[in-house]
């Protein structure tokens, strides 16, 4: 199977700041957002090579994968896989915006 390219979506990018610097401010140190930002890189070239890997949503072309905290939710195109969120999995479910994020 070929890989995909992978692409993040601005609002994706944002989440993925957001969550780093939330750790460096809150551990006054980026040790942690870095391991972080590391495991959550691992996933995604996984997804790279196999985006069948994530659960099916109630989207057919978008699927997420969870990793520690956070589930990296994805939409599948012919060789280009989007990363619409990442999303932090203790958040309250209702403020899960997904659906203004999917074209």
């Amino acid at each position: 199977m070929a890989k995909f390219k992978i692409e993040w979506s601005p609002e994706a990018k944002g989440d993925l700041m957001d969550v780093l610097e939330f750790y460096i401010n809150r551990n006054g140190s980026a040790t942690y957002s870095k391991k972080l930002h590391a495991k959550i890189g691992k996933s995604v070239k996984h997804i790279a090579k196999n985006p069948k890997l994530g659960i099916q949503t109630n989207y057919h072309s978008v699927r997420s994968l969870i990793t520690d905290e956070y589930q990296i939710i994805y939409e599948i195109f012919d060789q280009v896989i989007l990363i619409v969120m990442l999303w932090d999995c203790r958040r309250n479910p209702e403020d899960k915006i997904i659906e203004t994020r999917i074209k």
